[in-house]
């Protein structure tokens, strides 16, 4: 649910591999994939279970819904003329007119159709949540820009990047693998939430005055600046506060520590946010979304490392 683009500098072909590149935003399926992994990693810890084909279907769901939320906000936004010139974010291809409104649409229905033949092999594993989870995940990513009232027009869009791209999709991974849902799938959960929430956070702090002018309320407008960066700061030590929580809740998963390794990194992106505007915030956001993918990396590792502990007798 945050923008990226190719860096080329010249513009794409109207209906070009660029242009749906564009569209399709394949810097931010990062955000998507890491509390899948850390769903994997965290199951295999705590219950020692892995199975490789829903593993799969789980990281293709994942990857499906945040295209899908994606091309909808790009779309949406060109049919609710929201875009100005005061916007200081990264193009969308519609607006551009790379791709057309239409063709777009056909994309996210033929995204939709994978995701219910994808839902209905989940199904036969993780049974009737499985289309809840699914159907709630579809609403979300169309309600983000569409609909008569889009999430992105209020203050409520970090709160259902937390939801659905961190409780939900690590919490989800782990349902699948393990068949029950435990604390430690939710801890780990709301840590990749509150990153993931933090460069939607980014987003909107750098395009607060362009949202504003467009009658957008989102969290950076309703907040401010100065309120925004504090929410910013908040999100990203909330990470590592779950993580640190988590690591002492079973031996298995001590390792996870490891993602204070990414404290450093955190750290200099806080700093950074004040002293930065404009495009110049886009480094930021996307320093976040790397901070997302090594904090998983790290925390997926640790999980690893729990097993093999576990397996050697040392925990």
């Amino acid at each position: 649910m945050v923008a990226a683009a190719p860096s080329q500098t010249t513009d794409p072909k109207p209906g070009s591999l660029r242009a749906w590149l564009s569209c399709i935003r394949p810097k931010t399926l990062g955000v998507a994939a890491a509390p899948v992994a850390v769903g994997l990693g965290i199951a295999a810890a705590a219950g020692h279970e892995f199975h490789l084909l829903l593993a799969i279907a789980t990281m293709a769901l994942s990857l499906l819904m945040q295209i899908i939320t994606n091309m909808e906000n790009d779309a949406g936004y060109t049919k609710k003329k929201a875009e100005r010139t005061s916007r200081k974010g990264l193009p969308r291809a519609t607006a551009n007119g790379w791709l057309t409104v239409n063709q777009v649409e056909w994309a996210i229905k033929f995204c939709a159709f994978l995701v219910v033949l994808d839902t209905i092999y989940l199904i036969a594993y993780g049974g009737w949540i499985m289309i809840v989870i699914s159907a709630a995940s579809v609403v979300a990513a169309y309600m983000y820009m569409g609909g008569p009232k889009p999430i992105a027009y209020t203050p409520f869009g970090e709160a259902t990047v937390f939801v659905f791209f961190g409780l939900v999709a690590v919490g989800g991974t782990y349902y699948l693998q393990c068949g029950r849902l435990d604390m430690e799938a939710l801890l780990a959960g709301a840590a990749l939430g509150f990153i993931a929430s933090g460069v939607l956070a980014v987003n909107n702090y750098r395009d607060l005055e362009h949202d504003r002018e467009v009658g957008r309320k989102t969290l950076a407008v309703v907040l401010g600046p100065k309120g925004m960066r504090k929410a910013y700061c908040m999100m990203i030590f909330a990470a590592f506060v779950c993580t640190g929580i988590l690591s002492f809740m079973k031996p298995e998963l001590i390792f996870v520590l490891l993602t204070f390794a990414c404290l450093p990194s955190a750290l200099k992106l806080i700093k950074a946010l004040p002293n930065l505007v404009g495009l110049e915030l886009n480094d930021v956001m996307f320093g976040t979304v790397k901070l997302e993918l090594r904090f998983a990396l790290m925390m997926t590792i640790g999980s690893i490392l729990g097993v093999a502990a576990h397996f050697q007798g040392w925990l």
